[in-house]
């Protein structure tokens, strides 16, 4: 895979990850900030580096594999794994300015 085909596809997986929303806020999981890394092997197989907004989240079972899956929907796309870190810990200043502004933060 070239590196144009490569970032074509980070940019289809950052496409189907700002489809995702956070049930509890009106903002999709991308802008939120709680992506932390999208890593794609030679194989095809996709790795998501993610957080949470807090440890306690109440989807923090079923929003990882909501990624993994609509990751996985991707015709490119063989596997994709999800790990979740909190390290660092999400904070407000993550979010994108869309966000902020989405929120009436800004």
């Amino acid at each position: 895979m070239t590196d144009k085909e490569l970032e074509d596809l980070g940019d289809k997986i950052v496409g189907v990850l700002k489809t995702i929303y956070d049930p509890e806020i009106p903002v999709d999981i991308y802008e939120l900030g709680l992506i932390y890394d999208v890593f794609v092997s030679e194989e095809n197989n996709a790795k998501i580096l993610m957080t949470l907004t807090s440890p306690n989240c109440p989807v923090a079972e079923s929003l990882p594999l909501d990624v993994e899956n609509k990751v996985k929907e991707l015709d490119e796309i063989n596997d994709c794994e999800v790990e979740i870190t909190f390290e660092p810990i999400w904070e407000k200043e993550m979010m994108s300015e869309e966000a902020k502004l989405e929120l009436g933060l800004l």
